[in-house]
């Protein structure tokens, strides 16, 4: 049908046409937004204008797949666009074209009978990858872990229509990149990105580096000012290091050296990516580390650092952090004691032994455990007590055993894995800064001497302390007897005989004893690191926006291209990634079980036991 012998609907007579096709669909706007079309919305009208022709082909497409039947292009250039019903002998037709001297495109003559049964099948042509990339594309950016399972079978429900999974998946990766950018454009950003958080977080570390003739990424290394000069100047001497593995486009290893602050709250203190996993890349970070904390203070405290110990890790630690003492990660320790035995039994008394304070009381329990199992001595031989057990550690674990940075960096790589290296990074900068918020806010309202949690053990340690008899030897030294033993309080040196004061940072319920006596606020000889002016000292600084990418000026600019970052020879391998599931249950050790140090039940302590003094 030629197109001058188009039939000429009224608007009111379309409306009524499509109404029988939809029931209850609105009447569209005028003007169809250039970005998204609302699908319900589905209504042409004569003189309807577009911004340009490319969303009219997208409005046509939306329209085709909502009212389920195929659509043909019969023209389209600069000037015009004409499509009709691609069933022989349906007289649907529409014309579209450019207004004079605007860019619009508006609707010129139409005829929107359908005489064809449409598309009696769930597939539809028009549901391209390009389509189903725009269908998607609000629900990716609030949720960038939306699954192509469950893209196809939202498209299902909402639009009745049937796309394969390798169709969800690229109309994903298109989103993706839409919103993103692509991984590569992610790695050749990094310098400039860099750039802009030295410029902004002025104090800050921000470096990246490539390797070879290609400038293929190799490692990038960031720490902000707020966290540098929190960890150095209020956080205990205490570090948690671990790594995950990046499943994205070109893979990689994400690393971070954590803190903890007053409360027990992690604080990461820097971070990085590395193309993999080597000893040489764990020597690069350890280095950098050792550096980030060198040339902020003269007298650099002397660390705990707690790790899984991977070879090169050790290597590294002793390395560049000599005097540094290098503990295991006990929920790695007693997986493979757990492993290893396959006893419950056993477990249980180990870990009855990683808590034991003293000597004595450990080797107590190494003896239960060859009571059931001589091959103890081989594991013991294989993992020292001096890098896992409380009586033997050199280093002050303040009651931490196992890595909770394990569990953030778990969170991180499974949030960021599909976004480029600058938006993974991005993410957590955000998430860090509201940390930093929402932190400082929390101090602000505190006004104990002490933060809530260590406030807790306090009171508990305090409430034990009514059942001990003190005898006074003179002003700092007590004689705290119990109906188990007697300890040695020394409140000047913050000593007690049994190791917990030291060990944990807080007084326990010997020295509670002691500080009562002598009419002292127990509180106040908690560590410096569990006050709330400490928490506060922490959070003190911000950590500031980094402005679009849009404004971001090109560092390279002028060097012939020489410096562009180029992604990694690393690439995932075909197929869907194995799942590698954290077991966050492994990650809480076992209950311990409660004796009372008055009747020696086991069940309850010495505060609730009822039995008559």
């Amino acid at each position: 049908m030629a197109d001058e012998a188009l039939i000429e609907i009224t608007e009111q007579s379309f409306v009524d046409l499509t109404d029988n096709h939809l029931h209850h669909h609105q009447q569209s706007l005028d003007l169809v937004d250039e970005h998204s079309i609302d699908l319900t919305n589905t209504a042409l009208v004569i003189g309807q204008e577009f911004p340009d022709v490319e969303t009219c082909r997208r409005a046509l497409k939306d329209i085709a797949i909502a009212l389920h039947f195929d659509l043909r292009i019969v023209k389209s250039d600069r000037s015009r666009f004409i499509a009709k019903c691609s069933k022989e002998g349906c007289p649907w037709r529409v014309h579209v074209a450019k207004c004079p001297n605007v860019p619009t495109f508006s609707v010129r003559t139409l005829h929107g009978e359908h005489t064809c049964e449409g598309v009696r099948n769930l597939h539809h042509q028009q549901a391209s990858v390009g389509w189903v990339a725009r269908s998607v594309e609000s629900r990716i950016r609030d949720n960038p872990q939306y699954k192509p399972k469950e893209i196809l079978q939202d498209i299902r429900d909402q639009h009745g229509v049937a796309v394969s999974y390798m169709q969800a998946w690229r109309g994903k990766e298109r989103s993706m990149a839409a919103l993103h950018g692509t991984f590569e454009e992610g790695y050749r950003l990094l310098p400039m990105y860099c750039e802009q958080i030295r410029k902004n977080n002025p104090g800050s570390i921000a470096s990246v580096f490539s390797t070879g003739q290609d400038n293929c990424f190799q490692r990038l290394f960031i720490s902000y000012r707020a966290s540098i000069v929190g960890f150095l100047n209020a956080c205990r001497p205490l570090l948690e290091i671990d790594r995950a593995h990046l499943k994205g486009k070109y893979l990689g290893t994400l690393i971070c050296a954590s803190a903890v602050d007053s409360d027990d709250g992690l604080f990461p203190l820097a971070f990085a990516v590395v193309d993999v996993e080597s000893d040489e890349n764990w020597m690069w970070f350890m280095s950098e580390l050792r550096k980030l904390i060198g040339v902020n203070t003269d007298n650099m405290p002397r660390l705990t650092i707690l790790s899984e110990r991977q070879r090169g890790m050790v290597e590294a630690v002793e390395t560049h952090f000599p005097s540094a003492f290098h503990g295991f990660c006990l929920r790695y320790v007693s997986e493979n004691f757990r492993d290893t035995f396959k006893n419950s039994k056993l477990v249980n008394i180990f870990w009855s032994a990683v808590y034991a304070l003293t000597p004595v009381e450990f080797e107590s329990k190494i003896s239960e455990m060859l009571e059931v199992s001589q091959d103890v001595i081989l594991w013991i031989q294989e993992f020292p007590p001096q890098l896992w057990a409380v009586a033997y550690f050199e280093g002050v674990r303040y009651g931490h055993f196992t890595l909770g940075v394990t569990e953030l960096l778990y969170n991180w790589a499974l949030e960021g894995h599909e976004l480029p290296v600058v938006q993974l990074m991005e993410h957590i900068r955000h998430q860090l800064t509201t940390w930093f918020e929402n932190r400082q806010n929390m101090g602000m309202m505190w006004n104990s001497i002490v933060v809530p949690s260590a406030e807790t053990k306090i009171l508990e340690a305090v409430a034990d302390a009514r059942c001990y008899q003190v005898l006074r030897a003179n002003e700092v030294e007590f004689e705290v007897v119990s109906t188990e033993r007697t300890n040695i309080v020394d409140i000047r040196s913050r000593v007690c005989s049994c190791r917990r004061w030291q060990l944990y940072g807080l007084p326990c319920a010997h020295a509670a004893a002691a500080l009562i006596s002598s009419g002292k606020n127990a509180h106040v000889f908690a560590d410096h690191c569990f006050k709330v002016e400490s928490y506060r000292e922490t959070y003190s600084q911000m950590i500031y926006p980094v402005p679009d990418k849009s404004l971001w000026k090109d560092v390279n600019e002028g060097a012939m291209g020489e410096m562009i970052i180029r992604p990694p020879k690393t690439r995932r391998p075909p197929g869907r990634p194995k799942k590698k599931v954290l077991r966050i249950e492994s990650l809480k050790r076992p209950k311990r079980i409660v004796q009372c140090g008055r009747c020696h039940m086991l069940g309850h302590s010495q505060k609730k036991c009822t039995m008559p003094i």
